[in-house]
């Protein structure tokens, strides 16, 4: 690394804040405890946040429970504007924004300048939503009155995002909530916090009220979070993580009878018939599988292929993946940046070696590298027996598992038999099994010919046990939105 590329990350992280936000103020933890965050690239240190104790998160609470009323009464057009205007200023900023996200997550710089841009997204199609909330007025069937239906905030919320996507996974909920007249506590990854204190510093400088967004940074999810889940002044809670700490989460918020929005864990399968354009269905495979390093919920989790074609897929796709170059994402170059940290790649370790220990052949990558940093090598693995733990476990990582089905039943219950149902993707020539399959798939979306399902005017969500609820498109902003019914006498 450069003299000149070691000052301007040192610049860009001395730029954000460390301390927490509370009622639009920046303030140490108490104690001034506070926590590291690491280069998954190098292992090193970046910097140092505040660490957050249960007292901060209350003083936190406490700053968006006094703002709800106030922000509520709030003209929509009004709060749509400091949207627009905070749409604004991260697309400005997408340069220094896309480098902080790489330092503290890994992924390469072109792939943290998407998301900085699909981020921003979130706040200009929550801008435009803000002045369609809408209700209705009917005439009474039976003639007596007349019913009026309105929608109001659902008031303070609790949001807590995953460290794969620290700053979209920040304004798909910041957004919709912003609009929707709800103040927030937002409680980030302890492993990537530093992209949603850039999201704060930008919205307060849109003009944000004070109280309104409220970020606590912490090493300790559970002591923060635990006892405003339980507060009565809390009336939602929107989670996206793994479905064994959104299970528990929906238990705690079950006690305050919470909305919940809970976007969980994935296992997507990849299907390939006969019939489909193999190239493309490769290209489509590259995104679906590679995307910030296979780190994703709706990454391809397992490709099942057609067997007439399952051998050139296989053998395209490990071209594809064995020629991309790992490196530390600030690097000229690079596809694949490191896995978040040693416990995440380790996993992918271990689910590889599975694989192989029940007769899976390595067709690309495999090994593990020496070296400092979290990397491990995209790989192919062909030859796939149904018993591998790959194929029933969400892998998070750049391993593409290729099984071989036969039928077109064979492959739906392949796809199916699974207790996740986030995204699926389908690819086919054929209109009619297209039509066909997706209905039939268990999934809460599905790419059909495209290896990306992610859009800002989608509804993004699952079912089973990937989740309750969905962020993005017009249904985004009922997620924050009650109902109300006034009856009439006329």
């Amino acid at each position: 690394m450069t003299t000149e590329q070691q000052a301007r990350e040192r610049k860009v992280l001395d730029a954000v804040p460390r301390g927490l936000y509370i009622d639009g103020s920046w303030r140490d933890a108490s104690g001034g405890r506070e926590l590291t965050v690491e280069d998954p690239a190098t292992q090193e240190s970046l910097c140092r946040v505040a660490d957050a104790s249960a007292a901060d998160a209350a003083a936190a609470l406490d700053a968006a429970a006094s703002a709800q009323d106030g922000w509520a009464a709030t003209p929509a057009r009004e709060r749509g504007e400091i949207l627009r205007r905070a749409f604004e200023m991260l697309i400005e900023r997408t340069e220094d924004l896309a480098l902080l996200m790489t330092l503290e997550m890994g992924k390469p710089l072109v792939e943290s300048r998407a998301e900085v841009v699909y981020a921003a997204e979130f706040f200009r199609w929550f801008a435009e939503e803000a002045v369609r909330i809408s209700g209705r007025y009917s005439a009474d069937p039976a003639g007596s009155g007349r019913l009026l239906t309105m929608k109001q905030p659902v008031g303070p919320c609790l949001l807590i995002t995953p460290w794969n996507f620290p700053l979209a996974m920040g304004t798909r909920k910041v957004g919709p909530a912003i609009a929707a007249g709800c103040t927030m506590v937002l409680k980030p990854a302890q492993l990537t916090p530093l992209s949603s204190l850039g999201l704060a510093q930008v919205l307060e400088e849109a003009g944000l009220p004070p109280g309104v967004l409220n970020v606590v940074t912490s090493s300790s999810s559970g002591v923060v979070m635990g006892p405003l889940i339980a507060d009565r002044r809390t009336r939602k809670l929107s989670f996206t993580g793994s479905t064994p700490v959104g299970q528990k989460l929906i238990g705690q918020a079950a006690q305050n009878v919470l909305r919940v929005s809970m976007e969980l864990g994935g296992n997507a399968p990849f299907l390939v018939f006969a019939d489909a354009d193999i190239d493309a269905a490769v290209e489509g495979a590259m995104i679906a599988k590679m995307r910030n390093m296979g780190e994703s919920c709706v990454a391809a989790n397992r490709f099942h292929v057609a067997e007439p074609v399952a051998e050139e897929f296989a053998a395209k796709l490990a071209a594809k993946m064995g020629g991309m170059t790992v490196g530390r994402g600030t690097e000229a170059g690079v596809d694949v940046g490191p896995l978040i940290d040693d416990d995440q790649r380790g996993r992918v370790v271990e689910l590889v070696e599975d694989a192989v220990g029940r007769g899976a052949r390595v067709a690309a990558g495999g090994e593990l590298p020496s070296g400092r940093g979290y990397f491990y090598p995209p790989t192919v693995l062909t030859d796939v027996p149904d018993r591998a733990q790959i194929l029933v476990e969400e892998v998070f990582g750049p391993v593409a598992p290729v099984a071989i089905f036969t039928t077109e039943d064979e492959a739906v219950g392949a796809a199916n038999g699974t207790e996740y149902g986030l995204a699926a993707y389908v690819y086919t020539a054929n209109l009619d099994r297209a039509l066909r399959v997706t209905e039939r798939l268990e999934a809460g979306m599905v790419g059909l010919n495209r290896g990306r399902v992610s859009n800002v005017a989608g509804p993004f969500g699952g079912v089973k046990h990937s989740g309750l609820g969905r962020e993005g498109g017009v249904e985004g902003i009922e997620e924050y939105l009650s109902t109300k019914y006034v009856a009439i006498q006329t």
